[in-house]
């Protein structure tokens, strides 16, 4: 129960930093703090979850082996919850800043390509950072993870959003910062780009049982 705690927890504030940054206008400064917070959750959980805080870094986790589908379906369950919860937060805080109708995306296969190559990104790094035996108790994986995440969102925010999360893709949906109709993106971007990270990890890795 704790690690499925910790796991709300973290996608609630990593979601509810999002909404807030953006709904008030933070622009070109929000991956900053979403960055940011990120880093400092993945600090705050990591020892008792893993702090995943997305169901594509589960995805990569459970098909790199460290942990199985039982324990990784509740994951991403309470990740997506937390997402809700903290969306609905936004909407009770800053009610005149919700977005009436979400803007379409210019492209869906840029979308599609910009959310893949940015999990793909996230899931990469986590997984060797944060998984690898070799780098095991090392001191820069929030950091690593955080500055990740704030990288791919200044490459790629401009074409998809830069979710990069079906979390937090659920979350920007209820804010109508991103259309529902366009969630096939995300699904398919994100455990896309999850999955090929962590075979690529496999590859790279193959006596990291």
């Amino acid at each position: 129960m704790r690690k499925l705690i910790t796991e709300f927890i973290g996608t609630f504030f990593l979601v509810l930093v999002i909404g807030m940054v953006v709904t008030t206008g933070k622009g070109d400064f929000a991956p900053v703090a979403i960055g940011s917070v990120l880093m400092c959750m993945i600090f705050a959980g990591a020892h008792i979850s893993g702090a995943h805080y997305n169901p594509a870094v589960t995805l990569a986790v459970l098909l790199r082996g460290r942990i199985s589908i039982k324990e990784g379906i509740p994951y991403m369950i309470v990740q997506i919850i937390g997402a809700a919860a903290a969306a609905y937060v936004v909407k009770f805080l800053s009610p005149d800043k919700i977005p009436l109708v979400a803007s379409e995306m210019t492209s869906d296969l840029k979308s599609v390509i910009a959310e893949g190559l940015g999990t793909f990104a996230l899931a990469y790094v986590v997984l060797n950072v944060a998984t690898a035996k070799s780098t095991t108790g090392n001191m820069f994986y929030g950091l690593s993870i955080g500055f990740t995440v704030l990288s791919m969102a200044y490459a790629f925010g401009g074409i998809s959003g830069g979710a990069f999360n079906p979390a937090v893709a659920v979350g920007i949906s209820i804010m109508h910062l991103a259309l529902w109709s366009d969630y096939w993106i995300y699904f398919i971007g994100c455990f896309g780009g999850a999955a090929i990270a962590a075979l690529v990890f496999r590859i790279n890795n193959p006596l990291d049982k």
